[in-house]
């Protein structure tokens, strides 16, 4: 088949044409059994494809038909052996990756920034986590990926280990050296897995970070709706089969996934592939250089700064995705979650995230000229409403999350006995509840580890500043759930 089809999308629209009578769910009924309001503002068209897995239209759990078409185009177009659709976002898809290698009891080597779906996955697998600790940077505040020198270390202290969990390219589109640390990890027949959640587009132009497929990683889990043009939770997971097993795979991967499967997000993925299949170079290309354009003008508005090529300092920032805007605040002495809402409520936007130093905008194929001009007009009338407060700006000290110390595996310690302690009193017990800034969702706690004081005064300058601080039962984290005696 040609990378200009589109099997899934295609059947729908004729099973659609075809017009007949159901007598199955979803219960709406082509939209006649729902609220009119919804109806209406939804659209028949949208509405005459949500159907379910009836044999004309294959079944995700077990694609003999079009899905499997969709999805062995989708492999071609990413250079894997097996492409699985996701219907449960890109955190079914990482989920499936750990518990396609660990069992109870395995080890499995990840980043300290990982996503809140990967130790979800460790406990539900009850593997234990071996934490590699990112390069920090301290001028930004964020963390980059992974050194080789630090993952041949782990690798030879660890050489029992079932996985290799790689975040590539992080939220703020920075790529450690993945091909050499694939390399490595293959020379001790270790599987690597890749967080590929940020990077789906990378894949198709050559000016962007490696792609896991390219780098020769075993599995990548992908979020297509992220950049890729797909609707939001539909993801793929990329397999190379040697190390893992595609069988394996796709058995976890269907524990996981609802027997309810959209079709609706289906066919946006096998549209999007096509498109970035078949068009996305130039697309893509077309979003670098907008991005080219904002960076530039908005390195020329005092007090702010938006980090280029000139971040490549190490192994752990090896290269980086230009489209992922990182523009730091701190010199307005005020936080990146200040500008969010100011922003919001004075110029309608909206960025990606926000946290104590920077805010992140993501330019892609969706954007144009009209839209970079708007953000640029309003960080300019940004940086003029807040310059007496830069003026009395002095060097902010970047403060980052301690890793603590891992007293019992993730699994152990969910699954213990507990109890509620005031926050204040919680240091020095081992924590019972994940708690995390998200997005991006990477913890400052998981389960099983030891509560320091200066991770607690941490959440509280995140509370403080106003950033969404989660996981915790007590919405308000004036209490947290720690291990029993």
């Amino acid at each position: 088949m040609s990378q200009n089809e589109t099997p899934l999308y295609t059947a729908l629209l004729q099973h659609a044409k075809r017009n007949p009578v159901q007598f199955h769910i979803p219960g709406h009924k082509k939209g006649k059994g729902m609220d009119a309001d919804f109806r209406n503002f939804i659209g028949e068209n949208a509405l005459s494809i949500d159907l379910i897995n009836i044999a004309p239209l294959d079944d995700l759990h077990q694609p003999k038909g079009i899905i499997k078409q969709a999805q062995d185009l989708a492999a071609e177009a990413f250079g894997a052996d097996h492409t699985f659709f996701s219907v449960q976002g890109t955190s079914g898809a990482i989920m499936t990756m750990v518990m396609t290698v660990c069992g109870p009891g395995d080890k499995i080597i990840v980043p300290r920034n990982v996503h809140k779906s990967v130790m979800s996955a460790i406990v539900f697998s009850g593997a234990v986590p071996i934490f590699i600790n990112p390069e920090i940077d301290k001028d930004l505040g964020i963390s980059h990926g992974i050194t080789v020198d630090a993952v041949e270390k782990t690798l030879r202290e660890h050489s029992d280990a079932k996985g290799l969990l790689v975040i590539n390219p992080t939220y703020f589109g920075i790529s450690a050296d993945l091909q050499k640390i694939v390399e490595v990890a293959h020379s001790h027949q270790i599987p690597v897995l890749v967080d590929e959640a940020h990077g789906v587009h990378i894949h198709f132009h050559e000016d962007l970070p490696m792609s896991a497929m390219q780098a020769g990683a075993d599995m990548a889990a992908t979020s297509v709706h992220k950049l890729g043009g797909s609707l939001t939770g539909s993801s793929i997971l990329n397999v190379k089969t040697g190390l893992v097993s595609a069988n394996r795979v796709q058995a976890i991967l269907s524990m996981l996934t609802t027997t309810s499967t959209s079709y609706i997000l289906l066919a946006s993925l096998d549209t999007a592939r096509r498109q970035l299949a078949t068009v996305g170079r130039e697309m893509i290309n077309e979003a670098i250089n907008l991005a080219g354009y904002i960076r530039e003008a908005v390195n020329e508005i005092p007090y702010l700064y938006c980090v280029g090529s000139e971040i490549l300092e190490s192994e752990a920032a090896f290269s980086y995705d230009p489209t992922k805007l990182i523009i730091s605040i701190k010199e307005l002495n005020i936080t990146g979650y200040d500008v969010e809402k100011w922003l919001r409520e004075k110029h309608n936007i909206e960025v990606e995230l926000s946290d104590l130093y920077n805010i992140l905008c993501l330019i892609t194929p969706g954007d144009t000229k009209t839209e970079a001009d708007l953000l640029i007009a309003a960080l300019r009338d940004l940086a003029d409403e807040f310059k007496e407060m830069a003026a009395e700006h002095e060097k902010i000290e970047v403060l980052l999350p301690d890793t603590p110390p891992l007293a019992l595996s993730p699994r152990e310690a969910f699954y213990a006995e507990t109890e509620v302690v005031p926050i204040e009193e919680s240091v020095g017990k081992i924590s019972a509840e994940f708690i995390m800034v998200y997005p991006p969702g990477i913890p400052i706690f998981i389960p099983g580890e030891l509560i320091t004081e200066d991770n607690i005064n941490y959440i509280r300058k995140n509370i403080e500043a106003g950033l969404p601080v989660q996981g915790p039962e007590d919405p308000e984290i004036k209490h947290l759930r720690i291990i029993k005696n």
